[in-house]
């Protein structure tokens, strides 16, 4: 019976990898490991493993997370190796909309959309 566990992807997100795991699994693809390659690409470009600055680790990325600290410091925005990696369908969730006026009810019960915020001219 085959395993259905993701073993890149742990309860709270994808999980870095390291750098003996990411080697092992380049052996097991009969793919070079020396030099270590800067970005492991995987599953047709649904999820990368790219190398941390200090050679330590591979961070794995997919189009709405990564394991890098930034994308755990800032977890609404995306981290460079998202934009790097999957700049496309990130363009296209970020324009996705543009106002900030809210839609619904705005606080101290006024209702919107309005045609100005309060303030403008």
């Amino acid at each position: 019976m085959q395993s259905t566990k993701n073993l890149l992807e742990g309860r709270t997100g994808p999980i870095t990898q390291s750098v003996d795991a990411v080697k092992a699994f380049l052996s097991w693809k009969k793919m070079a490991s020396n030099p270590l390659p800067p970005d492991v690409t995987l599953d047709n470009v649904r999820l990368v493993l790219v190398l941390s600055n200090k050679k330590d680790v591979y961070y794995t990325v997919t189009p709405t997370k990564c394991s890098c600290p930034a994308a755990t410091y800032n977890p609404d925005q995306p981290c460079k190796h998202q934009r790097k990696h999957f700049s496309v369908k990130l363009e296209q969730t970020a324009t996705a909309s543009e106002s900030i006026r809210p839609e619904g009810k705005w606080p101290g019960g006024l209702n919107g959309p309005v045609d100005k915020i309060p303030g403008e001219a």
